[in-house]
Formats: C-alpha cells, sequence, structure tokens
C-alpha cells in the first residue's frame, strides 16, 4: 500500500513549534432594518445607517441615489424633495448629548410613498423609536394609524417629533427659574457659568428650530399626496405649524429671559463691588486725617508737647474724637 504523504501544518516564521489558526469565514452581517406591516401599509425603521442598509434600500425601493447619499451624509440641512413616487424629507431635532452635556441635533430621514414609510434617524430619536414600539406592540394603534395612509403616519411622526420638544423646554425654562433665585441669594459669581451654559443651550435648540420653518411650509403644500381621500387632514397639519411657533415663541422669550438674567447679575456683581469700594474708600478717608496729625507728630523735628504723656493722651482723644465725628457724619449721609 503506498504510502500517503502527510499533512503540512503551517508554522508562523520566527517562532517555532507554534501552529497558526486558519482565520474563520466572517459570517454575514444582516442589515439593521425593522419593519411594522398593517393595512397595505409597510413602515420601515432604520437605526444608524451604514452600507449595508444602504444596499438594502437599492434592492427594494427605487429611490434617487442624491437621495441615498444625502441619507449617510452628516450635514444636511432640513429640506423636502418632491418626486414622482415619492417624498423624501430631512428634519432636524435636538437630543441632548450626556458626554457634552448640551444639546446636540439628531437628523430624520423620512421616505414617502403611497404604502410605505421609511424612517431614517443617524441616532437613537425617542419619539421615533417610542411610536415605532407602540405600533408594534399595539395592535389597536396600528390599525388607527395604518389604515389612514402613509400621509397620516407622516403627519404623527413630525407631530411627535415636535411634541417631544416641549419637555425639553421645560427643562431650560426650570433651570432659568432656579437661576433667578441664586442670582439675588447672593450667588451672583458662581452663576456665570451656569448661564453662559443654559445661553449655549438656546442658541442650539433655535439653531435646530430656526431651518424647519421652509420645510413645514413645503410640506403643507404637498400633504395632499399621500392623505386617504376620506380624510381632511388640513387642521392636523396646520397643528403641527402651530406647534413649531410655540416652540419659536418659547424661545424667543427664553433668549429674552437669560439676556436679562446676565444684565442682572451683572449689575448684582457691580453693585456688589461698588459697595465694597464705598466702604473701602470711606475707611481711606477717615484714616487720613489721622494719619496726618501721627506723622506731623511723629516727625524727626521739636513739636509742642514733646516728651509731655499728658499731651499724648490730649492728642489721642483729639484724634478719637475726630474719628467718631466723621464716622457719625458719613453714616448721616448715607454714605456708610
Amino acid at each position: 500500500m503506498p504510502n500517503l504523504p502527510k499533512p503540512r501544518l503551517r508554522r508562523r516564521p520566527g517562532r517555532r513549534g507554534e501552529l497558526v489558526s486558519q482565520p474563520a469565514a466572517p459570517e454575514p452581517q444582516a442589515p439593521n432594518v425593522e419593519q411594522i406591516d398593517s393595512n397595505g401599509l409597510r413602515w420601515v425603521n432604520i437605526e444608524w445607517p451604514g452600507s449595508l442598509e444602504r444596499s438594502w434600500l437599492e434592492e427594494h425601493f427605487d429611490f434617487h441615489a442624491l437621495d441615498l447619499e444625502d441619507v449617510l451624509s452628516r450635514n444636511q440641512r432640513p429640506k423636502i424633495d418632491v418626486y414622482d413616487d415619492y417624498l423624501f424629507i430631512v428634519l432636524h431635532l435636538p437630543v441632548f448629548d450626556p458626554q457634552a452635556g448640551r444639546l446636540g441635533t439628531g437628523e430624520l430621514d423620512v421616505f414617502v410613498g403611497p404604502d410605505y414609510v421609511v424612517t431614517i434617524p443617524n441616532l437613537p430619536l425617542q419619539p421615533v423609536e417610542y411610536l415605532f414600539e407602540r405600533c408594534r406592540a399595539k395592535e389597536e394603534l396600528r390599525e388607527q394609524l395604518f389604515s389612514r395612509g402613509s400621509g397620516y403616519l407622516l403627519y404623527r411622526l413630525v407631530d411627535d417629533s415636535f411634541d417631544y420638544c416641549f419637555p425639553m423646554l421645560r427643562k431650560i425654562g426650570n433651570k432659568l427659574d432656579a437661576l433667578e433665585d441664586d442670582i439675588f441669594e447672593g450667588r451672583s459669581e458662581e452663576v456665570v457659568r451656569d448661564i453662559s451654559n443654559v445661553k449655549q443651550e438656546i442658541i442650539n435648540f433655535r439653531k435646530v428650530i430656526r431651518p424647519q420653518r421652509p420645510v413645514l411650509r413645503d410640506l403643507e403644500k404637498v400633504k395632499q399626496r399621500y392623505l386617504a381621500t376620506d380624510l381632511d387632514l388640513e387642521i392636523y397639519f396646520d397643528d403641527i405649524v402651530d406647534a413649531h411657533e410655540r416652540i419659536w415663541d418659547m424661545l424667543e422669550n427664553y433668549k429674552e429671559v437669560v439676556e436679562a438674567l446676565a444684565e442682572t447679575n451683572e449689575s448684582v456683581i457691580s453693585h456688589r463691588v461698588n459697595d465694597i469700594l464705598r466702604v473701602l474708600t470711606s475707611i481711606t478717608v477717615i484714616v487720613l486725617p489721622l494719619t496726618l496729625i501721627a506723622s506731623i507728630w511723629g516727625a524727626n523735628v521739636h513739636v509742642p508737647g514733646e516728651g509731655d504723656s499728658t499731651a499724648f493722651w490730649i492728642l489721642l482723644g483729639a484724634m478719637v474724637a475726630m474719628l467718631v465725628a466723621m464716622v457719625a457724619y458719613f453714616r448721616r449721609r448715607g454714605w456708610l
């Protein structure tokens, strides 16, 4: 029987006696895609889109290549693009960044077609996640939303996203109230940084909300395109515009309040510094004539009463009397 060749073991070069394991073939990754189907309407939610998710979208939908590039882009401005068979909407939402400790911007890309809605947040957005999980868990809510068409589901998404802004605004309002109390409790120097942080939050919030205005106006023009024919949702989309205006009005109000608090804090600090300077100046003015008298009698020349203890006590009494008189005069004038 012929001898069979023995298999050769690969060894790591430079290290004798050590075997090299063959790398296992990587398992194919699945795209991060979640779907809900009901009443002929499909809601697709994709978080943290990447190349796999883009390939999945290219395979299942006929979206424009530029829109798919915008989905993967991190610095898209809010907009709405109208095509023959779908809408592409980009919205920005305020998101609290726990690492930076400040408000950031979350982007929500939405494709709306006759029988589908595709939501693609670039980071987890709580209102979108909450509505998606409720629709998946509650059949009654799913039937209520999906039976009215993709346009109504779009309305609920946008409405819930803007409603999510109001709790964040109330927190900013509470911070402003607390800052006002701290200013008048004698913590003016300590709240300077707090005022700066709140002002930065308001500025970031305004940067997120302000560009949405033209998008909402354009959305009102095309909203009837994918709405159920038996629904009159004019009042609903007007409510979104009203919510946006209320958010903007609150931000304008907070901007004025924080600017007023900053001016008030500076006034309180200046007033406190002025009080300190007034006291120090009064002490200087009171001590100055006493110092002058002591300097004259302490000069290295012959002065009246030199070497007489009685003259010393008379001079000291006169200085004390002058001190009491000047303090009484300053207090009567309100300088002390």
